[in-house]
């Protein structure tokens, strides 16, 4: 299918950044007007911008509903200056520079020249992809995750090309994928979860690990994935350009023959895709094909976890799976992927066969607990996991050590922030305790900071308590019961 560029594409409208904007005459006396101009025209513009781009994505979403089989030839036409300023702007302002050292701010200063620049060597084939410098995140369990941080330019440029196949592979992704979608969370694929496990027959859970998945992606399936929908060569050259950009470390630039670089910004894109046709259309085949009860699945990027009525179904599924993922060269964990028996009927099985409490596990920072509830109803807990807490609040004993001489307000304020995030994400029902044990745990390592000032430190515990008070969250649930929210995004 040849998809081309309309005429009637409005064109790229030419206006100063807002940083070279004229100042107003009330500016030298108050500067916030002037300021304030600037940020209104700011947004104005990225309004205009984002109109004219999603007139073009949603022509592309159209052509891919309808044509499932069908390639797109022409692509990159739709990278416009219109869309990589969106790009830019989508960016953390505060984001780790790579390796070209240039910062976001940087790189603003000129902004209409430095993208349409950018706009040419990419659409001539100029543009080179630089290497990505290879920085390390601590893990949960003391080990280092290594993260590819790349340079300012393949950021702006992998986020434009991003949103162009996002709005073609939108349509193909199977409804039980959540990860690094548009309009998807993790507390999406949780509730998914609940729901599944809550509404249908499920027995068992296959909880899967698939062993450094980032890193053993196979490029040679990876091209021959993309190539299926993506014709436009230029599109291909530029997704081979960041595969093979190598990572700075230590000085040296090594490139590997194979995996995607955990932490760019086309990587999660790439990585759906991926496990897209190596797990997605095969898992949805076998339930259709082979299972002999109910069975769901949820997969937010390579943290999959799948339910079963039967388990022998589980066991036969487990070891499909594994041939299936050597075919594509991935592996599974073998200590973290496992069998365990969980759903409502669990605990009574359990009980009659005269073993314990049924097992546990973990999906996106929870751990699922069966339980019930006050009226005797089968009940899923879902707690913050025990490791990833104490990793935060071991953070944050550092953090609050480097602020140990700034003032009460300042430590308040930084705290707030730390405690407002993570009660964004764990603040669901079922989850209070754990709350409440993080915001203590805050609260002791702030006191000892304080004692730590001074040696005739005399901080009372009360004293301490209403000083978190005036600057700590209270532990109150925020997200609704997973069947609420469910209910409304599925009108099923």
């Amino acid at each position: 299918m040849m998809y081309g560029r309309r005429k009637s594409d409005p064109g790229v409208v030419a206006t100063k950044s807002a940083n070279n904007a004229e100042p107003s005459a009330a500016e030298p006396v108050e500067p916030r007007t002037g300021i304030k101009g600037n940020v209104d025209r700011q947004s104005t513009r990225q309004a205009q911008d984002w109109e004219s781009v999603s007139q073009a994505l949603a022509r592309i979403r159209q052509a891919a509903k309808l044509r499932k089989k069908e390639r797109f030839t022409s692509l990159l036409h739709h990278v416009s200056v219109d869309l990589l300023r969106l790009s830019f702007f989508a960016l953390k302002k505060d984001a780790a520079p790579g390796v070209d050292g240039l910062a976001w701010r940087d790189y603003e200063t000129n902004l209409e020249g430095n993208l349409e620049d950018l706009h040419d060597r990419v659409h001539r084939g100029a543009y080179r992809a630089l290497p990505s410098r290879r920085q390390y995140i601590p893990k949960a369990d003391g080990r280092q995750r290594p993260i590819a941080v790349c340079a300012l330019e393949d950021k702006i440029v992998q986020r434009a090309v991003a949103v162009v196949l996002n709005a073609i592979y939108e349509e193909d992704f199977l409804g039980f994928s959540y990860g690094f979608r548009p309009k998807r969370s993790p507390h999406d694929a949780l509730d998914a979860l609940y729901v599944g496990i809550d509404t249908k027959k499920v027995n068992w859970i296959l909880e899967v690990d698939i062993r450094s998945f980032f890193d053993e992606v196979n490029r040679d399936w990876l091209a021959r994935f993309v190539e299926h929908r993506i014709a436009d060569p230029r599109i291909l050259r530029l997704i081979q350009k960041w595969l093979k950009a190598g990572v700075l470390e230590n000085g040296v630039v090594t490139d590997s023959e194979k995996g995607t670089g955990q932490g760019t910004v086309i990587s999660p894109l790439l990585a759906n895709i991926y496990l897209h046709y190596v797990f997605d259309l095969w898992a949805q085949r076998w339930r259709r094909r082979e299972a002999t009860g109910d069975m769901i699945i949820v997969r937010y990027a390579d943290d999959i976890v799948v339910g079963f009525e039967h388990e022998s179904d589980a066991r036969r599924f487990w070891a499909a799976m594994r041939e299936r993922l050597q075919k594509f060269s991935l592996s599974l964990h073998p200590n973290k992927t496992r069998l365990v028996e969980f759903g409502r009927f669990a605990a009574a099985n359990r009980k009659r066969r005269g073993l314990g409490k049924p097992e546990t596990f973990a999906f996106l920072g929870f751990t699922l607990v069966c339980s019930q509830s006050r009226r005797g109803r089968f009940l899923i807990k879902r707690r913050s996991r025990s490791d990833r807490m104490k990793a935060k609040l071991k953070d944050i004993s550092n953090g609050l050590r480097q602020r140990m001489h700034q003032s009460i307000p300042e430590q308040g304020k930084w705290l707030k922030q730390v405690v407002t995030g993570y009660f964004g994400y764990h603040a669901v029902p079922t989850n209070s305790a754990a709350l409440v044990t993080f915001r203590d745990g805050i609260t002791a390592r702030w006191r000892w900071t304080l004692h730590r000032r001074s040696q005739k430190s005399a901080l009372t515990w009360p004293r301490m308590k209403k000083l978190a008070n005036d600057w700590l969250p209270k532990p109150l649930i925020l997200h609704p019961w997973p069947h609420q929210r469910f209910a409304v995004k599925h009108l099923r």
